[in-house]
């Protein structure tokens, strides 16, 4: 897992007993906690520059040693406040799933409830889909529409789609780890 804030996904996967090899986060959270309550180990891999200096690159190989310490074989992105670059996608490409607070590929980005809101669009969504290095932009794996309301705001509309979030953001992952153990199976 890669989380950044509340941890509220991470708790709804560890809900799921969904296995978690470890939490990689880029800054002090509160999903590091949810990761010591249930035992599993957290790497933080501190973004400590936000300028036009920071080596994404570089970063990024980081990130992608702390996952290879822990032999991952699926990474799941749950609001990872950091962009990562090309070396994520050498070593797990295709098996990176991220998850999206709209109807990809409509508001892409970190804005993507503002968005959605500031367009006037009736309905929006969740979405999930394979990581590439085009942001937001990979192969759906799972959508859901979220009526939006007449008074709606970012934070209410956001968590009405955070609910669908930490539905089906589990399941669809179960579904991933469980055609990769089919995989396998038929491998020998």
């Amino acid at each position: 897992m890669l989380a950044s804030g509340s941890g509220t996904i991470l708790q709804a996967i560890l809900d799921a007993e969904l296995p978690v090899a470890v939490v990689v986060v880029d800054r002090p959270c509160a999903a590091i906690g949810r990761a010591e309550t249930a035992a599993v180990p957290v790497e933080v891999v501190e973004r400590t520059s936000f300028g036009p200096e920071f080596d994404r690159a570089a970063y990024t190989r980081r990130v992608v040693d702390a996952l290879e310490r822990h032999d991952v074989e699926l990474v799941a992105m749950a609001g990872f406040g950091t962009i990562l670059a090309e070396p994520i996608h050498d070593a797990f490409g295709g098996r990176i799933v991220n998850t999206h607070p709209a109807l990809l590929p409509a508001f892409k980005g970190w804005h993507a409830v503002e968005d959605a809101l500031a367009a006037g669009v009736k309905v929006s969504g969740w979405t999930a889909h394979v990581a590439t290095l085009e942001v937001d932009d990979g192969p759906i794996l799972a959508q859901e529409a979220v009526e939006v309301l007449d008074d709606d705001t970012v934070e209410t509309l956001h968590e009405r789609i955070k609910a669908v979030e930490r539905r089906r953001y589990p399941q669809v992952l179960r579904q991933l780890l469980e055609g990769a153990e089919h995989e396998e199976v038929e491998a020998r």
